[in-house]
């Protein structure tokens, strides 16, 4: 599939010497939602502000539609849609003039049709006249957005859009950042919420220590990177577990009755199949089971745990 992002040997140090991007490399597909995650330090801010243009590179590209974000600003920043952390906006203006002015600022000729069009789409078309001052942080994040889509970009970078914001507003988000995939926006997330991640990614990148650690597709990731677990609900308490099941990855409740065999996902699962059959053999009769899947957050954490 053909990129839309395309970051080579990316690194960025800063006057202080420390080196916040180191030798990145990544490539993003048109029209997917890429979840990028990683600790608090690990490089996500200061890559999305280097592809933005708000952050100067110290060595590499980086290309945006076709265009170098250094020789060709301009026509790059216009692909690009920024919906920052911050809720920084003119307090004092209406939410339709805040919108029209960052159309203008990319040299977009006015059009009411597109403005209404992104203002009724993230349900604002009622606050139009609503001076930013007067909204709930949902609102005011919603209208971030809005500033975001105002001159029509094709790559949008949400950097962690639902902070902050209720249960309920952060699913309708989720809604509306599928509708826009669905036009042809590619979306680019970074979240701590990695719910937010499992949900709605094509794609998982994670970033640490300033560098890339991992990019998979997110049913890839899972597949290779996740744990099963078989739970077992004993018939009779067990005083320990059996010698002759030492070869399992198995674990026993303190009081006895519970069983846990930890597998991995990309395993076949004849191993499961041949515990089964060793505790049959052994008279260790269970009343119930059940299978257990990790997290993305499990996972996450798993990567990028010190070692």
């Amino acid at each position: 599939m053909q990129s839309i992002i395309s970051v080579k040997n990316l690194t960025k140090t800063y006057a202080s010497g420390f080196q916040a991007l180191k030798n990145v490399n990544l490539e993003i597909r048109r029209g997917e939602i890429f979840a990028l995650l990683g600790p608090n330090g690990a490089g996500k801010t200061t890559l999305i502000g280097v592809v933005c243009g708000t952050v100067n590179p110290s060595s590499g590209t980086v290309l945006a539609d076709g265009h170098d974000i250094v020789r060709d600003y301009r026509a790059a920043r216009s692909k690009i849609g920024l919906v920052p952390q911050e809720l920084s906006t003119d307090m004092f203006e209406t939410v339709w003039d805040t919108v029209c002015f960052s159309r203008g600022l990319f040299g977009k000729a006015k059009s009411s049709a597109h403005i209404e069009k992104v203002l009724r789409e993230l349900s604002l078309w009622d606050k139009r006249d609503n001076k930013i001052m007067t909204l709930s942080g949902g609102m005011k994040r919603r209208v971030l957005i809005a500033k975001a889509l105002s001159h029509e970009p094709q790559i949008l970078f949400l950097d962690e859009p639902t902070a902050g914001v209720d249960v309920d507003l952060r699913r309708d988000m989720w809604q509306m950042v599928r509708a826009l995939r669905e036009t042809g926006v590619t979306i680019i997330l970074t979240t701590h919420y990695i719910e937010e991640a499992e949900q709605m990614a094509d794609r998982i990148g994670i970033i640490n220590k300033g560098e890339i650690v991992l990019v998979e597709d997110k049913a890839v990731l899972m597949e290779k990177l996740g744990k099963k677990e078989l739970i077992l609900e004993l018939e009779q308490p067990l005083a320990a577990l059996p010698a002759e099941l030492s070869g399992y990855e198995l674990a026993l409740s303190q009081e006895g009755r519970r069983l846990t065999f930890t597998f991995h996902a990309a395993h076949d699962r004849s191993k499961m199949a041949g515990l089964l059959r060793d505790l049959a053999e052994r008279g260790i009769a269970f009343k119930d089971l059940q299978t257990r899947e990790s997290s993305l957050e499990e996972i996450f954490v798993s990567l990028v745990r010190p070692s």
